[in-house]
């Protein structure tokens, strides 16, 4: 990463903690004359435009949204650097059609969490198949071997748990938007939703943020017995048909955090057949690193197209 000596921000702000480790905080002084970094997370829009003041750069995490309402009062903002994950337009947390009528790059990251995600997901399938600490799943500890997979949503992370399951043991099946030929050629099996749903012993949902594919008609396809892991950043599912479905302790919910378990977290969360661990699994001392890299990268990468 080149030095910004002649090319660099007059202000960079980022309005909330934004986990980069101490040498890319350090690197900020390379693109821009002035850095403030905030300890804690805004309270609302005023306190966000107070932070950003006369900044010509933002950056924030995913604790904090940027909306119109902000972007349309900070005139001197250049660019938005999401140190956070970026699927989509629809789902970021950033108003990017906003930015992009006043001229505001933005960018993001993504894929810097996946494999702390995937150890989360073999550590607590393990648990329950072989009932350490937890309520023995069937009568008899089980092996992943030969143990039905299915995977909702196979990119990066889904990806990753597929391979892991597959080279486990587990006969792994996908659905996805569109046909993965290459996943397919290597063992993974694709499947319609509610085949797969049906035909699964354990269901993993890896989608990106605010989608939602499991209503009513998926979970009855789903039906009882059965394990439902949900890696995504937030809910998966419809809540009131999740709860339902939750109703019957033969089904077991796995998450990593309470946000994946979204508005039902409260009501469901002494209930013995669910499962979640309060912390998020891709929050690694080694996915900070990356989280630094990808941040500082999309910084050069705006400099070199200004040159």
């Amino acid at each position: 990463m080149e030095n910004r000596d002649k090319n660099k921000f007059k202000k960079l702000v980022a309005i909330e903690p934004v986990s980069l480790v101490d040498w890319a905080q350090e690197k900020l002084k390379d693109y821009a004359e002035e850095i403030v970094l905030y300890p804690d997370i805004p309270d609302d829009n005023e306190e966000i435009l107070g932070r950003i003041g006369d900044a010509d750069a933002v950056l924030l995490s995913y604790t904090s949204r940027l909306e119109a309402e902000v972007i349309q009062k900070v005139p001197n903002v250049r660019y938005i650097g999401m140190c956070c994950s970026l699927y989509s337009e629809e789902s970021a947390n950033v108003d990017i059609a906003c930015a992009r009528s006043r001229g505001i790059t933005v960018t993001g990251i993504r894929d810097y969490g996946d494999r702390g995600v995937v150890e989360y997901v073999l550590y607590q399938l393990v648990r329950i198949l072989h009932g350490y600490d937890y309520p023995l799943w069937k009568e008899e500890p089980l092996e992943i071997t030969g143990l039905k997979a299915g995977i909702v949503g196979l990119g990066v992370s889904g990806s990753m748990i597929a391979d892991a399951l597959h080279f486990m043991g587990a006969e792994v099946s996908y659905y996805a938007r569109s046909r993965k030929p290459e996943r397919e050629a290597a063992g993974i099996c694709y499947k319609p939703l509610h085949q797969l749903l049906k035909e699964s012993q354990v269901v993993f949902t890896c989608l990106n943020k605010n989608v939602i594919l499991l209503h009513e008609e998926e979970f009855k396809a789903l039906g009882t017995g059965k394990i439902l892991f949900n890696t995504s950043i937030g809910p998966a599912a419809d809540m009131d048909a999740l709860g339902r479905w939750l109703s019957d302790p033969a089904n077991i919910f796995c998450c990593d955090t309470r946000g994946a378990l979204g508005p039902i977290a409260d009501q469901v969360w002494n209930q013995e057949n669910v499962v979640c661990v309060d912390a998020s699994a891709g929050r690694t001392a080694q996915a900070f690193q990356l989280l630094s890299r990808k941040v500082l990268e999309n910084m050069d990468a705006f400099f070199d197209l200004q040159a």
